[in-house]
């Protein structure tokens, strides 16, 4: 199934991630740690927004917004629910989505690997194990030969270094203690001696996963051009807007802590994604106090219409690399602040557009509230609410305020 690709000047979007928005994604690892009795995960994602079943009416809002891409993930459980067996009926599904963005005037763009795995693969150390970029290079083979001449851009993976971003911040030990755990009770579920997904490890295998998720990007990037060579490949990051409080300021120690290895990594990628929720401000002993007056969201993070910006231009300065907003939003239930939030960072990001900056897009997250990983239900960053017995969609005032941003930038 050939189809045709849309280029476009700007790329305005919304984004999504399967495990969060599908619904009974029950061969992945992340859904075998929900479901534990010790668990860091506050419920389980169970039905989460029927998007496996409802994934046009999702496309339609997208189109109705007035976007003109759609970021969605791929899952692995699904296309490859046991080792080295791949389902044609996955495939199909993800094609059909692929074929529904085009049909509908937006250009997919295909995150292979948002955070869960297939739980066989997390039950065999995850990307502890030094097969793991071997492993996830014969699933992104498969996904070359099927979606690769489709598509203009492909993320490898969503925040590889999310884990090291709380941990940088500070999360309390209770938690990674609760982690070690759920990991512990995991692995003695599936009767293995080491379990290990990508967004809940330890952090004594910090260093060893993102060596191999380095290897797997870099693995992975070249099979995929191996189908089609002008397929741009990069991979996304979770950044702060970190800021220096002083000349002894940690900001630089903590900044390669947190990206530095990824950084380096960027040269054998096409494009950065960024991912910026927060400003944090570092003096010489860690993250300063936020200020009283700071506007915060719902996690009593510090936001600023500047910091989106501040990351876009930090990413390319650093990597040389075009940067395309992969995520940027507001946990917020004041719809009103979500708006201003929006409006306020687009316009620090028009003035580097208009300097010159090779920004190829920016992808709101997310479309429709959704299933918020440790957080459950109860954090919202979507532009439609959710019916959490109907799952009907409801449109936000920051739908159609994003609508008319969109559309003033279009004239």
């Amino acid at each position: 199934m050939q189809l045709p690709t849309i280029s476009l000047p700007f790329l305005w979007g919304a984004a999504s991630a399967g495990h969060q928005i599908e619904g009974n994604n029950i061969n992945s690892d992340i859904w075998l740690m929900e479901n534990l009795s010790t668990t860091v995960f506050k419920e389980p994602s169970g039905d989460a927004c029927n998007s496996f079943e409802l994934w046009e009416h999702d496309l339609d809002i997208a189109k109705e917004i007035g976007l003109n891409c759609y970021r969605f993930s791929l899952e692995w459980a699904r296309i490859e629910p046991t080792a080295g067996t791949f389902s044609q009926a996955m495939i199909a599904h993800y094609l059909c989505i692929v074929k529904g963005c085009v049909d509908r005037g937006l250009e997919p763009i295909v995150t292979i690997n948002h955070f869960s795995n297939p739980v066989w693969f997390a039950a065999l150390g995850g990307w502890t194990n030094p097969q793991a970029p071997e492993i996830f290079t014969r699933y992104c083979d498969e996904i070359g030969k099927y979606f690769a001449d489709k598509l203009s851009y492909v993320l490898t993976f969503n925040e590889p270094n999310i884990l090291r971003t709380l941990n940088v911040l500070g999360m309390p030990e209770q938690v990674w203690n609760l982690q070690s755990e759920m990991l512990e009770l995991a692995a003695k579920t599936m009767n293995y001696k080491k379990f290990s997904g990508l967004n809940a490890c330890l952090r004594s295998d910090f260093d060893t996963i993102q060596e191999n998720l380095i290897i797997g990007h870099r693995l992975a990037r070249n099979v995929l051009k191996q189908y089609n060579s002008d397929l741009q490949v990069g991979f996304s990051l979770a950044l702060l807007d970190d800021c220096a409080l002083g000349d002894d300021s940690v900001r630089d120690a903590k900044r390669e802590e947190n990206y530095g290895g990824w950084l380096r990594a960027a040269s054998e990628a096409d494009f950065v994604g960024v991912q910026n929720y927060e400003r944090v401000v570092w003096n010489s002993e860690g993250v300063a106090p936020i200020p009283d007056d700071a506007t915060t969201n719902k996690m009593g993070s510090w936001i600023d219409p500047t910091s989106l910006a501040n990351c876009v231009k930090y990413i390319n300065n650093v990597t040389g690399k075009p940067v395309m907003v992969t995520e940027h939003g507001i946990a917020t239930d004041d719809d009103e602040l979500r708006c201003w939030f929006i409006e306020s960072s687009l316009k620090e990001l028009d003035i580097l557009r208009t300097q010159g900056m090779p920004l190829l897009g920016y992808i709101h997250w997310t479309l429709i509230d959704n299933y918020e990983w440790v957080h459950g239900y109860d954090i919202h960053f979507g532009l439609c609410e959710v019916d959490r017995s109907t799952f009907k969609r409801t449109y936000k005032p920051s739908a159609y305020k994003y609508k008319s941003l969109i559309e003033s930038r279009s004239q």
